[in-house]
C-alpha cells in the first residue's frame, strides 16, 4: 500500500468511526430515553426566570469587558509559551526578540486600556 494514502485512510476511519458512534448514541437516546411531554415541560424555560412580558430588556453589557480581558491574556499566553520553550535556540537571534517586546507592548496598551476603563477593579458597584 501506498504510505502516501495510508495517513487519509486512517483519517478516514477515524471520522466514519466517530460518525457511526454519533448515530449510535442518537439510537440509544431515542430508544431508550423516557418520552412523557405535559404543558410544563414543553414551555420556554430561560434562567430559572418563567417568561412573561414582551422579552425585550435593557441590559448594561459588562461581559464585553471580560471578553476584551480574556483575550488578551489568552492571547499572550498561547503565543509566550512556545516562544519561551524553544528561546534555547541559537537561531531565533535578535529579530525575534524584536518581535516578542512589539507583542508585548501591544498586549500592554490592551491591559492599560482595560486599566483606564477600570475593568481591572475587583470592587462590585451596584446600579
Amino acid at each position: 500500500m501506498n504510505s502516501g494514502l495510508s495517513g487519509y485512510l486512517v483519517l478516514g476511519g477515524v471520522c466514519v468511526g466517530g460518525i457511526l458512534l454519533f448515530v449510535a448514541a442518537m439510537v440509544a437516546r431515542k430508544l431508550l430515553a423516557p418520552h412523557d411531554p405535559n404543558p410544563a415541560k414543553l414551555t420556554t424555560y430561560e434562567s430559572g426566570v418563567d417568561p412573561v412580558g414582551s422579552g425585550w430588556a435593557q441590559t448594561k453589557v459588562r461581559y464585553l469587558a471580560y471578553a476584551f480581558l480574556y483575550l488578551v491574556f489568552a492571547i499572550d499566553t498561547v503565543y509566550l509559551f512556545p516562544w519561551a520553550l524553544v528561546l534555547r535556540d541559537s537561531r531565533l537571534g535578535v529579530a525575534s526578540l524584536a518581535e516578542m517586546a512589539i507583542f508585548i507592548a501591544v498586549l500592554l496598551v490592551g491591559l492599560a486600556h482595560a486599566a483606564r476603563r477600570g475593568v481591572l477593579s475587583w470592587v462590585n458597584d451596584v446600579d
